[in-house]
């Protein structure tokens, strides 16, 4: 009896036939990860057809040699570069929320399931997705958490110098426009040897903030 010989490719060890990269393939979850990646394929009826573990470059030399189908994994870091790249495969990318995928982890939560869960959310007809960022809208975003970070930092400091000086029984009004004239202020109230650095420090702090958030506007402390 001759065995027929199967065609097909092996990525990270699991050996995809021929057959199924050409023909069944409609949905594949991924759970992304720094270094590797778990996918999980579907057909149209929900059928497993595929599970593998594969590099980044593993993963999107399978993808590119799927058929056109939906692809969908969390939006994580890193999950909007990802989506711009399987657009330019061909494929249909959905973003996921991480909360939503969450009551669809069957079992003890490893990879393997979590790539089963997000193909599982995508299935649901009333499912919200998160549209994918283009590269100009991820660099705005991107711009505004860090200055977000930064403004929050510089409440923070001033709220701290504040603090400082009152246990030396000296009260500010609130506002940074008193902490940017910290060094003239300190000078009218006597403090013990070496205080005065730490509340200049915040006071430096201060001002290199407000050249990264590009503000020089007073704004309650």
């Amino acid at each position: 009896m001759v065995i027929p010989t199967l065609r097909g490719h092996t990525f990270a060890g699991c050996f995809i036939s021929e057959a199924i990269i050409t023909s069944a393939v409609a949905l594949v979850g991924i759970d992304p990860g720094k270094q590797s990646f778990h996918l999980h394929g579907k057909d149209g009826s929900g059928r497993k057809i595929f599970r593998t573990k594969a590099t980044r470059q593993q993963m999107m030399r399978l993808l590119g040699i799927l058929p056109a189908c939906t692809v969908v994994m969390e939006a994580c870091a890193g999950a909007h570069f990802m989506a711009r790249q399987l657009t330019a495969l061909g494929h249909q990318v959905k973003l996921i929320s991480p909360q939503f995928v969450r009551p669809f982890v069957k079992g003890n939560k490893n990879d393997f399931i979590d790539a089963e869960a997000i193909c599982e959310a995508a299935s649901r007809p009333s499912m919200r997705f998160v549209s994918p960022k283009t590269e100009a809208r991820q660099t705005l975003s991107v711009l505004h958490r860090m200055r977000d970070s930064l403004v929050r930092d510089r409440t923070k400091t001033a709220n701290q110098a504040h603090g400082f000086l009152l246990e030396f029984g000296i009260s500010l009004p609130k506002g940074l426009s008193l902490v940017r004239r910290l060094p003239s202020t300190l000078d009218e109230h006597e403090l013990p040897p070496r205080t005065p650095n730490a509340p200049a420090s915040a006071f430096t702090l201060s001002g290199r903030t407000d050249q990264g958030t590009g503000q020089g506007n007073d704004h309650p402390a």
